[in-house]
C-alpha cells in the first residue's frame, strides 16, 4: 500500500485522507477532489430517475463555507494540507462510536517511535479504570509525514467490557468520549399495532384556551385508548415556536429542538393558578378565550399572549417549589441557554417593538458567551428562572399524559417527532451557531411535489463540529424529543447520511447533497430508543438510496411507508407487499388528506396560491385521474369494494363512504407492523396541514380538529367514524 493509500484510512468516524493526495492533481480537478475529500457528493439521482452532476461553482461554494481558501488551486491543496495536520496532530479521536457486542479497539496517533502509554477510563457511572499499553507490538495501520516527520496509527484492545452508555478516555492532555451502542433500536411489542395521529395545535375540547393542550391530549389518549384500539398516539414536534403566524408557527422550523412550547400548557392545572384565578378569569378574558376556542384555526398571538399573562401572575403568586428548582439544577446549560435566549428576547423586543430575531439585537448581545450576555442574566435572574419554570411545568403536564396513556392499556403511547430543522434566527442558532454551516442553506432537488426544488432556508449541521464535541448536541436531541414517550419520529431520517445543500447566491436546483457520519448517528440514535424503551421510525420519502434504508433495517429502525409512494410503476402495492419493518399510512402533514386526494384540493390549492403554473396544473390532474384509478384497482384487487361498485374512478367525483372505508381497510391489512390513521383521515376532512411552498397564502400548521375530544364520544357521526376505525383495527389483528 502507498503512503497516500495509507494516510487515507479511517481514524475513528472521519475519513483521514493523505496532504499528497492532491498534489498531483489536475488544476481542472482539484475542487472536485477537495470536494469528495470533503463529502460533497459529486453526482445523485433523483426523484424522475434523472441523474444530476455537481457542478463546479457549487463545489467551491461548498468548500469554501467549510473552510477551505478557494482563492486558486495551491491555496485548495494547502487548506486540505492543514486539515491533515490538524487530524493527525490528536493523539485521540474526539469521539469513539462502537458496538457493545465487539471488542473495542481504540486508534492511537503519535510520533513513529513505540511508546508505553495509559489509558484512563471513567464510565458514565464514574467507574475508573487504567488501563496500561506497550504499542510495541501493535501493528502500524496508517502513516502520515509532515514537514519531515512520521506520524503512525496503531490501535489497542481493551481489556475490559465497557456498558452501554458515554464514556471518557484520556491521556494525558487528550481526551475521547467513547460511546457503546447496541446493535438495534428498541422493537415494538409483538403483534402489529395501530396509531392515531394528531397535530397538538389541532385538539378541541369544551375547556381549552383556543389550541390544544396535555389535559385535551390526556382526554384524547383515554379515547384513543377505548375507542378504536389504539396503541400510540402520533403527535407532531412539540419544539418551542414563536407562536406568530405565518412565519414564526411551524413545529418543523422551531425556535430550538430541544424545548417546547409553553402554549400547549393547561393553565388551569399549573400549581397557583387558584391564587390568582379571580385577576385571570375576569369577564374580559373569558369571553376572549370562549372566541378563541371558536375559531376554526390557531390564532397563534392571541392564545399565547393570554397563557403568557396568565402564567406570569402565577409565577409571582406562587414562586417555584423546591422539586421545580431542583429539576431546573439537574438539568445541563442547554437549558440556560435557551431560558436566556427566551428573556433576553421579550426583553429586547419590549424595548424596540421593530427587533424581531436575534441577528438584528444589539451587536453585545449576539454572542452568548459576551459579557453583556452575562450581566443581562445577573441582572434578570427572576426572566430566566420564569423560562426554566415553564420547561418543568410543561415536562410534568407531559408525563402525566404518557403516564395516562400506559394506564389507558397503550403499548407504546406518545409517538413523538423529532423536527429536521431549527430556525436561523431562533434560540438553537444563538446560543450554537458553531455547530452550523454559515453560507448554506438546506433544501431538496426538484421532484413532482416542487418543480423547483425546495429550500427550507435553515443552515445545515457541522458535521466535523458535532464529532468534535462528541456528538452531544445531536444525544440530547433525541433524549429530550424522546422524553415521555414510547415512540420517535425523525423527520427526514437522511439527514443522518445525506443533506441537500444549497450555496448562497444558488437556487434549489444547483445544489449536491453532502454527506454525514451515517453509522455514528444512527448507533447514537439506537441507544437512545434502546435507554427510553422507545421505537424509532425513520421518515425515508423522497430521494432515498437502497443503503439509507438496508442500514435503518440492519439497526431495526421502522421505515415510514404512505400510500401515495408505494408503487411497483404505476401500480399501487398490495397490503402483503409492505414491508413488516415499517409504519404504514396513507398521508402526512404535507400531503393530501383521502379526501383531499380524490377530490384534487391540494392542487387546486396550489392552483389558487399559485404555487404551480397551468401546465404544471394540467399535468398533475392528469397524473392524479390516473392515480385514482390505479387506487380503484389495487382496491377491487384487494377485494376491499364489492363487485357492483363503480369501477370508474372518473364517475366517482367525491369519496363516497365504501370507498373511503375501503382505502382505510387496505391500510390497517398492510403487512407493517404500525399503522397510523390521522385524525383528519378519520373524519374525511379534505385539507392538509401545510401546503408547502407557502406560508402567507395558506393556513398552514393551524386547522383545528373537526371535532373537540368531547364530541368524538358524544356525536353520532363521530361515534360511526370511530366504529369504522376499530372494525378494521380488529379485522387486522391489531388489538
Amino acid at each position: 500500500m502507498c503512503l497516500a493509500a495509507r494516510a487515507a484510512t479511517r481514524f475513528a468516524s472521519g475519513a483521514i485522507p493523505s496532504q499528497a493526495t492532491l498534489q498531483g492533481v489536475p488544476s481542472d480537478d482539484v475542487v472536485r477532489h477537495a470536494a469528495e475529500r470533503l463529502q460533497v457528493q459529486q453526482q445523485f439521482w433523483d426523484i424522475f430517475g434523472k441523474s444530476h452532476d455537481t457542478g463546479p461553482d457549487t463545489n467551491r461554494a461548498i468548500i469554501s463555507a467549510l473552510g477551505i481558501d478557494c482563492s486558486s488551486d495551491d491555496a485548495i491543496r494547502a487548506s486540505i494540507a492543514r486539515r491533515d495536520e490538524r487530524e493527525w496532530s490528536r493523539f485521540l479521536p474526539p469521539a469513539l462510536v462502537v458496538s457493545v457486542n465487539q471488542p473495542v479497539r481504540i486508534p492511537l496517533r503519535m510520533p513513529e517511535t513505540p511508546k508505553c502509554v495509559t489509558l484512563e477510563i471513567t464510565t458514565e457511572e464514574n467507574e475508573r479504570h487504567s488501563l496500561p499499553f506497550d504499542l510495541a507490538g501493535e501493528p502500524v495501520e496508517a502513516e502520515y509525514f509532515s514537514s519531515g516527520e512520521r506520524r503512525v496509527q496503531r490501535s489497542v484492545t481493551l481489556p475490559i467490557s465497557l456498558p452501554l452508555g458515554y464514556h471518557d478516555v484520556r491521556c494525558g492532555e487528550f481526551q475521547m468520549r467513547l460511546i457503546v451502542t447496541p446493535d438495534r433500536a428498541h422493537t415494538p411489542e409483538p403483534g402489529k399495532h395501530a396509531g392515531f395521529g394528531a397535530m397538538m395545535w389541532a385538539i378541541r375540547s369544551h375547556r381549552d384556551w383556543g389550541v390544544g393542550d396535555f389535559s385535551a391530549l390526556r382526554n384524547l389518549v383515554d379515547w384513543a385508548a377505548l375507542r378504536i384500539h389504539a396503541d400510540f398516539l402520533a403527535l407532531s414536534p412539540l419544539h418551542a415556536t414563536k407562536n406568530r403566524r405565518p412565519y414564526n408557527s411551524s413545529p418543523y422550523l422551531p425556535q430550538t429542538i430541544f424545548f417546547r412550547n409553553f402554549i400547549y400548557l393547561d393553565v388551569t392545572e399549573v400549581p397557583g393558578y387558584d391564587i390568582v384565578k379571580s385577576a385571570i378569569e375576569t369577564p374580559e378574558n373569558m369571553a376572549e378565550i370562549e372566541r378563541l376556542r371558536g375559531t376554526p384555526t390557531v390564532e397563534y398571538e392571541q392564545v399565547a399572549a393570554l397563557k403568557r399573562d396568565a402564567l406570569n401572575r402565577i409565577f409571582d403568586a406562587a414562586p417555584p417549589s423546591p422539586e421545580c428548582r431542583a429539576w431546573i439544577a439537574k438539568q445541563n446549560e442547554l437549558l440556560r441557554f435557551f431560558a436566556t435566549y427566551c428573556a433576553l428576547d421579550e426583553h429586547i423586543h419590549a424595548e424596540n417593538p421593530d427587533i424581531w430575531v436575534w441577528p438584528d439585537w444589539p451587536e453585545h448581545y449576539r454572542d452568548p458567551s459576551a459579557p453583556a450576555v452575562a450581566q443581562f442574566a445577573r441582572t434578570h435572574e427572576r426572566e430566566i428562572l420564569f423560562h426554566s419554570w415553564l420547561q418543568w411545568l410543561i415536562d410534568q403536564q407531559l408525563e402525566a399524559a404518557q403516564r395516562a396513556a400506559r394506564d389507558a392499556g397503550m403499548s407504546i403511547g406518545l409517538y413523538h417527532d423529532l423536527a429536521l430543522a431549527t430556525d436561523r434566527c431562533g434560540g438553537d442558532l444563538w446560543a450554537h451557531r458553531d455547530f452550523y454551516v454559515s453560507g448554506n442553506r438546506v433544501g431538496a432537488p426538484p421532484d413532482d411535489f416542487s418543480p423547483m426544488g425546495q429550500d427550507w432556508s435553515f443552515p445545515p449541521p457541522d458535521r466535523d463540529r458535532h464529532r468534535d464535541d462528541g456528538y452531544r448536541l445531536y444525544s440530547e436531541s433525541i433524549r429530550h424529543t424522546l422524553r415521555h414517550g414510547g415512540a420517535l419520529r425523525i423527520d427526514h431520517v437522511m439527514r443522518l447520511f445525506r443533506l441537500y445543500w444549497i450555496p448562497e447566491g444558488h437556487d434549489a436546483r444547483k445544489g449536491a447533497y453532502v454527506r454525514d457520519n451515517a453509522e455514528d448517528l444512527i448507533r447514537i440514535l439506537a441507544l437512545e430508543s434502546v435507554r427510553n424503551r422507545a421505537v424509532v421510525i425513520g421518515e425515508d420519502l423522497g430521494t432515498v438510496e437502497d443503503s439509507v434504508r438496508e442500514m435503518l433495517a440492519r439497526f431495526g429502525i421502522l421505515s415510514y411507508r404512505l400510500l401515495y409512494f408505494e408503487r411497483d410503476a404505476s401500480r399501487f402495492k398490495y397490503p402483503g407487499e409492505y414491508p413488516a419493518q415499517a409504519l404504514a399510512s396513507t398521508t402526512t402533514h404535507d400531503l393530501p388528506t383521502i379526501a383531499g386526494f380524490w377530490t384534487c384540493n391540494d392542487i387546486e390549492a396550489r392552483r389558487r396560491v399559485g404555487s404551480v403554473d397551468e401546465n404544471d396544473y394540467q399535468r398533475q390532474m392528469n397524473d392524479r385521474r390516473r392515480d385514482k384509478q390505479h387506487l380503484l384497482d389495487a382496491l377491487f384487487a384487494a377485494r376491499l369494494l364489492p363487485d357492483n361498485y363503480e369501477h370508474s374512478a372518473e364517475r366517482i367525483p367525491e369519496l363516497a363512504a365504501e370507498l373511503h372505508q375501503a382505502i382505510i381497510g387496505y391500510m390497517a391489512s398492510t403487512s407493517a407492523v404500525l399503522w397510523l390513521i390521522n385524525q383528519e383521515d378519520m373524519t374525511k376532512e379534505p385539507e392538509q396541514q401545510n401546503l408547502p411552498g407557502t406560508t402567507a397564502e395558506y393556513p398552514n400548521w393551524s386547522r383545528k380538529m373537526r371535532w373537540s375530544v368531547e364530541e368524538l364520544t358524544s356525536n353520532p357521526e363521530a361515534r360511526d367514524c370511530a366504529a369504522m376505525v376499530r372494525h378494521w383495527v380488529e379485522r387486522s389483528g391489531r388489538h
